[in-house]
């Protein structure tokens, strides 16, 4: 599975937490990250990710562009709901890919917490049937 991590400046620290407490359960998978927030989790765990660029400088947009070509699994953003982001358009934009796409995303821990469970009991298996079966290819 492709997991993508971001947090916004304030929800930094909360997004190395939740990793660490569930870093049994992403490795294995292939993880991909704005760079700050990557960097973060790598220091505190023994995860290997890859890390894009930081989410105001097209991050969000690099992750954005695996989800438009269905490429991406899963998205953990946490959102800072109190502060103004001055990249809000990319956020708005990769939020709406991943609904064109069917991509579940999570905004907060309550939400990550159900999708991380959801992944560690098997319920994202119909991901591989996406990878395996892409549009336009033969069968």
């Amino acid at each position: 599975m492709n997991i993508a991590f971001i947090a916004h400046d304030r929800k930094k620290d909360e997004m190395v937490n939740f990793v660490i407490a569930y870093e049994h359960v992403f490795q294995g998978h292939n993880l991909y990250s704005t760079g700050t927030t990557g960097t973060r989790i790598m220091e505190q765990t023994k995860l290997s990710i890859h890390r894009f660029m930081s989410g105001p400088l097209g991050g969000d947009q690099q992750i954005g562009a695996l989800v438009a070509q269905n490429e991406m699994d899963l998205i953990i953003f946490l959102r800072d709901p109190l502060m103004a982001q001055p990249h809000e358009p990319d956020i708005i934009a990769l939020l709406r890919l991943c609904d064109v796409q069917g991509i579940p995303v999570a905004t907060n821990v309550a939400t990550g917490e159900l999708l991380v469970r959801a992944l560690q009991r098997g319920d994202f298996a119909w991901r591989e049937l996406v990878h395996k079966y892409k549009p336009g290819e033969a069968e």
